[in-house]
Parts: structure tokens; C-alpha cells; sequence
């Protein structure tokens, strides 16, 4: 810890101590300085002495030796190694922090950190809170290394965030660094894209639907995303398309599962009802023929029905 030198040892064993009443005697002094400071140590099993003073500056060298003595006098002592007392927090605030939405709820936060010959940091933690709330009510995230961004994730839609950085050690926390803003984009469109139409020609699949108009808190807008995949599978394709159209490939065989959605700066938007389309080796066939297809027996049951109710006055 800050302002502490930690001397360690492999203890003396028993048969080496000579008598009663054994301990040791830790001697450190500056490195290149005179005149050792000692400390005694009572415990013949002790391997571990901890000095603390405010006055030690971090990271600095200090030569070290411990000897031993019993109740018939001092031993000798061991030979002199050089070692460095604890790091202090870091002194340097991160700089040039920047703050990027990236999506209704992911904030991007990155920064850089002047290198310094104290206080290595162990890693940074960036701090977070809403507008109109105060910073004491922050939420911290943590990196290790010498990672320089973040991305926040959880955040509320539209909504304006500050955040601040700081790095930290096995000290402490260095300063924070200047505050940065960002502000969250807006929902994706709750609109889903309606009246699917399609129209297939052999293998490919001329696709169309109903233009989402986003609500006032909703991001615009940007494009669409067609997903389709083959019954029975679970990996999804997906073509992009700035218009409300789209052509769809059906290389194999098979029925495709087929869904549309809007997406925004503020993420992919509510889906489509899902439909189902055969993939047919020729020919050509749309949504309406499919349709009417499908309601062809029900037609023709109502046809006979009602050619049973004429009356037969009229034969």
C-alpha cells in the first residue's frame, strides 16, 4: 500500500537459531544513502516485516537486510538486496476524452493516459450519470490493462448522459479527468413493415411492403433488413435495402421463412409478420395466386351450397 516497504524472508529453521530467545533485525536505509534504520522483529517464525511512513515516496529504492541474534547476541546478517516501496494512486488524470453514441442504449467512451513514472495505473474507471442527476449518484464500470474505451450498454433511449474517467492501482484512484457528454439516440421504429407482397420467378423472390412512418421520438428511418432462411434451419440471411423492396434468392429447395424490419441509427425495428414461401424449380407465382389457391376448395364448397338452395319453381 501507498507509503508502505514490505521486507520479506524464508525464515531461519530451528536447528540454525543457537539458543532462546530469537528474532530478527530488519535494516533498511535510501538507496545510496548512510546509515541503516532497524527494527527488531520478536518472532523466531516471522518472514514478514511492513514499515509505513507518510514521509516514503512512492517507487523508491531502498536496500534492505535482515540479520538474527538470540539471547547470546546478535548473528549475522543477510546479504543487502535492493527493493522499491509501494506505488502511490495515480497523479495523472486520463485525457482527451471522448463520448459517442453508438445505439439507443451503447455509449462508446475512450481516452489516453500520459504515461508517468509513478502511480502506474491498473487499469481506468469510467463514471456515468443521467442529466439532472448529481455525480455523487454515479454508476462505475471498470477495465483492466491498459485498455483505452469502453462500451456502455444498458443505457435509457434519448436520454443525455456525462461521464468522467480515472485510472486506478492497488493505491488508489488517480484524479478524474475532465467531463465529457453524450446523449443516447432515439428508439427504433415500433412500426412494423405491413402488407408484404411477393412475387416469385423461378428462383428469386421480388419482395415489397408498406413504408414505416417512425413516430416524433423515434429514430428515422434509415433502410430495411430482410431476413430469410430455410424452414428448419435457424441462421438467418439478411439482405439490406434503403428501399421498400427488396429481391430475395431461393437457390434450393424447400419452404423460406421470410420477415422484414426497419432499421434506424437507433437499432433494428419491430418485425414483420413472418411468411412462408415454397421455393419452386419453374414458373411463376405471386402472393395473390397463392392466396386464392389456398381458398379454392372453400369457394367451391360455397358455389355447390348455394346452387342446392335455388328453388325448383325456377328449373
Amino acid at each position: 500500500r501507498r507509503h508502505e516497504l514490505v521486507i520479506a524472508w524464508e525464515p531461519v529453521s530451528e536447528e540454525f537459531q543457537n539458543g532462546e530467545g530469537f528474532g530478527y533485525i530488519v535494516a533498511f536505509r535510501p538507496n545510496g544513502t548512510r546509515g541503516w534504520k532497524e527494527k527488531m522483529v520478536t518472532s523466531s517464525e516471522a518472514s514478514k516485516f511492513i514499515y509505513r511512513d507518510e514521509s516514503v515516496p512512492p517507487l523508491t529504492p531502498f536496500e534492505v537486510k535482515v540479520g538474527v541474534y538470540n539471547n547470546k547476541g546478535d548473528g549475522p546478517f543477510s546479504q543487502i538486496v535492493v527493493i522499491c516501496s509501494a506505488e502511490g494512486e495515480p497523479s495523472a488524470a486520463p485525457i482527451d476524452v471522448k463520448a459517442t453514441s453508438m445505439s439507443v442504449s451503447e455509449i462508446l467512451v475512450a481516452w489516453k493516459h500520459i504515461k508517468e513514472s509513478l502511480g502506474r495505473p491498473q487499469g481506468f474507471e469510467v463514471g456515468y450519470w443521467k442529466d439532472m442527476e448529481q455525480e455523487d449518484a454515479a454508476e462505475t464500470v471498470k477495465t483492466r490493462g491498459n485498455e483505452s474505451s469502453l462500451i456502455l450498454t444498458g443505457l435509457e433511449g434519448n436520454t443525455l448522459y456525462h461521464f468522467t474517467v480515472r485510472a486506478y492501482n492497488g493505491a488508489g484512484y488517480g484524479p478524474p479527468s475532465t467531463e465529457v457528454s453524450a446523449t443516447t439516440k432515439k428508439s427504433p421504429p415500433s412500426q412494423a413493415p405491413s402488407n408484404l407482397r411477393w412475387e416469385q420467378q423461378d428462383s428469386q423472390l421480388s419482395l415489397g411492403w408498406e413504408p414505416v412512418r417512425p413516430l416524433a421520438n423515434e429514430s428515422e428511418v434509415m433502410g430495411y433488413k430482410v431476413f430469410y432462411r430455410q424452414e428448419g434451419h435457424s441462421n438467418s440471411q439478411v439482405i439490406e435495402t434503403q428501399k421498400p423492396q427488396a429481391v430475395v434468392p431461393l437457390p434450393d429447395a424447400g419452404v423460406y421463412i421470410i420477415e422484414v424490419r426497419a432499421y434506424s441509427e437507433g437499432g433494428d425495428g419491430t418485425a414483420s409478420t413472418q411468411i412462408r414461401v415454397p421455393s419452386y424449380s419453374g414458373g411463376k407465382i405471386t402472393s395473390a395466386q397463392s392466396t386464392l389457391h389456398t381458398l379454392s376448395p372453400s369457394s367451391s364448397s360455397v358455389t355447390l351450397l348455394l346452387a342446392l338452395m335455388i328453388p325448383s319453381t325456377s328449373w
